[in-house]
Parts: C-alpha cells; sequence; structure tokens
C-alpha cells in the first residue's frame, strides 16, 4: 500500500471535501502527461492505479519487431523476450516505467497539473455550497470597507456587498454580523461571484418566513412585496386556513 499518497488524498478530501477519485483521476493524467514530455508521446502509455491502495504502474506499450525504427513505440524481438520470453513479432509488450525515470520537467509539469486539479476542485466545491443558497439567507461578518461597498465574509467565500444594494443610513463595524440575501452565485475562473442584497424584497420574506411559524408551513402565504428599503414595507397575505388570520399572524 502507498501509506504517504492515501493519507494526503484522506487529508485532501477531509479539509477541503475533494473527493479521492477526482484525486487519483487528476494523478492518473498527470502520469501520462509526464510520460508525454519524457518519451515525447503518451499514445502508447498505461496507467493502472488500485484505488484502495494507491499502489500505481506505469506501462509504456511498445510492438515487438525485427528491426525498431521508432524506439518510443517499438522493442526489437531481443529486448522484450527479456521482459517476457513468450512475446513473438506482432505482439504488444508492456514495459514498466519508473516513474524516477522522468525529467525535472516532466516531473514539474506532473506536478502543477496536480496542484491546478486540486484548485479546480476547490472552486467547484465552493460554488456547489453557495448555489445551493441562491435566493435565500446568510449570515455574513463584516471584514472592511472598499470605497462605498462592504467586503462580506461568508465563511469559505468573500462577497461585496455594493451600494446600490446596501440600506441608506446604515453603517457596518468590521466583525459585525449582518443578514444578507444571496441574488445570485456565478462560477468564474477565479472562484464563485456571490452577489448579495440587504435591499431585496425577498430578504423580508425570507425572514418572515424564519421568524413567522405559519409563514414557515405554508398556512399563510405571502403573495407580494412592496419594499422601500430602511424605510418601509407593504406585504400582500394570504391563508389557506379560514381559521387563520394572515395579518395577525
Amino acid at each position: 500500500m502507498n501509506t504517504e499518497l492515501m493519507e494526503a488524498l484522506t487529508i485532501l478530501e477531509k479539509e477541503k471535501n475533494i473527493s479521492k477519485d477526482v484525486m487519483m483521476d487528476a494523478i492518473e493524467n498527470s502520469l501520462i502527461s509526464a510520460c508525454k514530455n519524457h518519451f515525447g508521446t503518451a499514445e502508447n502509455s498505461k496507467v493502472i492505479m488500485d484505488r484502495e491502495t494507491c499502489d500505481y504502474a506505469v506501462y509504456a506499450e511498445k510492438t515487438v519487431v525485427e528491426k525498431v525504427t521508432n524506439p518510443a513505440l517499438e522493442i526489437s524481438l531481443e529486448e522484450a523476450e527479456k521482459i517476457d520470453s513468450a512475446l513473438q513479432i506482432g505482439d504488444v509488450a508492456q514495459i514498466p516505467v519508473q516513474s524516477k525515470e522522468f525529467g525535472r520537467i516532466a516531473t514539474q509539469n506532473a506536478k502543477n497539473l496536480i496542484l491546478q486539479k486540486i484548485r479546480e476542485e476547490e472552486r467547484k466545491v465552493v460554488f456547489d455550497q453557495y448555489f445551493e443558497k441562491e435566493k435565500d439567507i446568510v449570515t455574513g461578518i463584516v471584514q472592511r470597507y472598499v470605497g462605498k461597498n462592504i467586503s462580506i465574509n461568508l465563511g469559505r467565500a468573500d462577497a461585496m456587498l455594493t451600494e446600490n444594494e446596501q440600506v441608506k443610513g446604515e453603517v457596518f463595524k468590521p466583525t459585525e454580523r449582518i443578514k444578507l440575501y444571496v441574488v445570485e452565485v456565478k462560477n468564474t475562473p477565479r472562484g464563485p461571484k456571490i452577489l448579495v442584497s440587504r435591499t431585496h424584497p425577498e430578504l423580508v420574506k425570507r425572514l418572515f418566513e424564519a421568524e413567522v411559524a405559519e409563514v414557515r408551513d405554508g398556512t399563510v402565504e405571502i403573495k407580494s412585496i412592496a419594499r422601500e428599503a430602511g424605510s418601509r414595507t407593504k406585504m400582500a397575505v394570504w391563508s389557506n386556513d379560514p381559521n387563520v388570520d394572515p395579518v395577525g399572524a
């Protein structure tokens, strides 16, 4: 068992929520990439990886020929018989490749490929987490003012509360916790871009759903909301139970 690799993948899965299978695929692809950089081709390269033990082996598949014209794809009968005496002309021999044979550049490229995959998976995990919260309320911590905008920490990602989405007259201090409505979550090469608001009418609706049992269980429905953020809010409500007064609820 490749204990070190198994431990590293377990840590990634636990701390960054990145699947072991995804990382094993990335390792296989990085080894294929290293073969391409080292041998000039990866068409005949094959990686076999045990998903339970993390043990892996790299092979170069070469055709057995009488006279070698392309060393990357062919092997002489004499050399092939040293690997397997049963091989004959025309057979495909699997030549074990040791990763330590790879050059420095090939090794560095393989490492970069794995690191890039880790970053991509991190961004994907964070995007999925906040995409589930789209059109819902989250609690954020005020970090700092950036001009007239406010940088908000949402946990694993940051959001920018723009001036247009702020309630006039509200002033927040760093480390203060505030409720925000997630308007939209966009996936970008730099990670998720989260658009939040303090003025959106749906913020009021979500707050009432959290605080009023009749709204939360669907007995009372909020049909529409008109809001002047920081000043007043009007709601049209409807009761699905004749015994429940929607306004009173």
